[in-house]
């Protein structure tokens, strides 16, 4: 459930994370917590409408939803939920991305949540985006510059609900928990734990310096296997 005792991180700290696209905060990572190489992003393909914006960094609002089944809540009881739910999405830490596990199992994807209306509260309410294995629809409606990851395109809502939120999700093998800090882009998404976040911008600036040399040869009309070479012995140098 969502931990109200997190500080809130400083708003230069968002700003710096969001000049890196995800690939190269994933880079990192692997410099400032290697035991997380296998864990912590998105490790399924997730389509992205919207790939000219840029990286979105928010905390997670986790719901789960399902759109085969009808609900079997009463009509007064759903309306309740409702708004619940939206003050969950519209409160705690922010800015705020919206992660969304739909559980229908083989049936994934069969009825949209997110579409015009929805993209268009959502966005009201703070979130920068979502992040799903569902899927989204009204692609031309869609709220500007919120962004979207999403299993799939498709045309219809069917039963679509909230089945619970501030839970623990799991979203294309990206296991989140409310309040968690996410980074995502058109590649996918990570969860930056927040202890590590300070320590990202350094390291993907570290990770910058060592590619340049590498680069920078691979780029020229002087390429050679020798220099190539001599490149990599730099990269390794850099610290």
């Amino acid at each position: 459930m969502t931990n109200s005792a997190t500080a809130p991180l400083p708003a230069t700290l968002f700003e710096a994370l969001a000049r890196y696209d995800t690939p190269t905060i994933c880079n990192a990572m692997e410099i400032v917590a290697p035991e997380r190489r296998l864990i912590g992003y998105t490790t399924k393909p997730l389509v992205c409408p919207f790939p000219d914006l840029p990286p979105m960094v928010g905390h997670a609002r986790t719901v789960t939803i399902r759109s085969v089944l009808k609900s079997a809540l009463a009509p007064e009881e759903q309306a309740r939920r409702r708004i619940a739910y939206y003050e969950y999405i519209g409160t705690g830490l922010g800015p705020r991305i919206t992660v969304i596990q739909d559980i229908d199992g083989p049936d994934v994807g069969y009825g949209a949540f997110w579409g015009e209306v929805q993209s268009n509260v959502h966005k009201a309410l703070g979130c920068l985006g979502v992040i799903t294995d569902g899927s989204i629809r009204d692609i031309p409606q869609w709220a500007p510059g919120f962004q979207a990851l999403a299993g799939s395109i498709g045309p219809s809502h069917a039963w679509v609900h909230a089945e619970s939120f501030g839970g623990e999700v799991r979203v294309a093998g990206m296991t989140v928990r409310s309040d968690d800090l996410i980074h995502a882009d058109r590649h996918g998404a990570i969860v930056i734990p927040l202890e590590l976040a300070a320590k990202i911008p350094d390291a993907a600036e570290l990770c910058g310096r060592r590619e340049t040399p590498i680069l920078e040869i691979a780029r020229s009309k002087d390429f050679s296997l020798e220099k190539l070479k001599e490149a990599l012995r730099r990269s390794a140098e850099i610290h």
